[in-house]
């Protein structure tokens, strides 16, 4: 069954849905609804309070006799978690990496993105979004490696990926209807993104989660997907791996790397500037000193943004 890239809620198997934003951008992230009866758990909040409101109200047409009672945050990326405070009275589950991270990921990390002599190529992918009124609600429980939840009677099954996208990914696995929630970990349609890294450990997550044969895979930004398009993400992080690898060992940037770089088998994928985001990660764990540091692979992907699309090669 294919399911279509529009925004709202979409059932793919009984009691089990998708919300989706219908976009690839920046910070239009996607979430995930599972219940039993009466008893629902909430895969990830959104970016802001509107954002995650209309989203709630969705879900409250789509499945009128559900409460919320389970939250699950992938990962500490504010477009997964800073709509919390809108389901504060659920038990919000996280590992416990990304528990920590959240302390220093609030919305006040945008302000100098934000502020009137920011960088205006890097403002625009903020600007959509209202921050205001938000109050940064953080997990009540905690875990390392595995945790089985129980909504109503079905068992979901929370396992520890990271780091790899970030410092504390988590896989969300519901087994009787063979869907995973992947979170940021995979991005379908769209170049993904690895702010922490190793790469090895985002290929291992792949692994894990082909290895869970899911029927559907809903990724942290993107259209809904299945096993076949994790294989072809395993595939890219490969490619991905073996030529930051060579470009390094020339010596070149991370930059002249991103302009270089052969996009054989990445063919469709939006924001091809977020390359260099990865290829500096690479480059951090080659490094082994924090250089490139995120920050400056931010300013060298609005620069390849505004670049000629035959500096990167097909």
């Amino acid at each position: 069954m294919s399911v279509p890239f529009t925004t709202g809620v979409h059932q793919l198997a009984p009691q089990t849905f998708a919300y989706l934003q219908g976009s690839c951008a920046t910070g239009f992230g996607n979430a995930g609804l599972v219940h039993s009866g009466e008893e629902a758990l909430l895969v990830d909040t959104l970016f802001s309070v509107p954002q995650t409101r209309d989203m709630l109200s969705a879900i409250a047409r789509a499945v009128p006799t559900v409460d919320i009672c389970w939250v699950v945050n992938t990962h500490h990326d504010g477009d997964h978690w800073w709509g919390n405070q809108l389901v504060g009275d659920a038990m919000i589950v996280s590992s416990t990496a990304a528990a920590r991270a959240m302390r220093h990921a609030g919305p006040e990390t945008t302000s100098p993105l934000l502020a009137p002599d920011a960088d205006p190529r890097l403002r625009k992918h903020l600007e959509p979004f209202d921050f205001t009124g938000i109050t940064p609600t953080y997990p009540t429980i905690t875990f390392n490696g595995e945790l089985e939840l129980t909504v109503g009677q079905r068992v979901v099954r929370l396992i520890e990926a990271g780091p790899a996208h970030t410092v504390g990914d988590v896989i969300v696995h519901v087994p009787d209807t063979k869907v995973v929630y992947a979170g940021d970990l995979l991005m379908f349609g769209t170049h993904g993104v690895i702010h922490s890294g190793p790469i090895d450990n985002c290929i291992r997550a792949c692994d894990t989660i082909i290895e869970l044969d899911p029927e559907f895979v809903v990724p942290g930004h993107g259209p809904v997907g299945g096993k076949q398009d994790v294989v072809r993400i395993r595939e890219q992080l490969e490619q991905l791996k073996l030529q930051a690898t060579a470009a390094h060992q020339q010596g070149k940037s991370a930059l002249e790397a991103a302009r270089e770089f052969d996009l054989t088998g990445f063919e469709g994928l939006e924001n091809a500037e977020r390359l260099v985001l990865n290829i500096g990660a690479v480059y951090r764990e080659l490094n082994g000193d924090g250089t490139p540091g995120p920050l400056e692979c931010l300013h060298h992907m609005v620069e390849l943004e505004e670049s000629p699309k035959a500096e990167v090669t097909a």
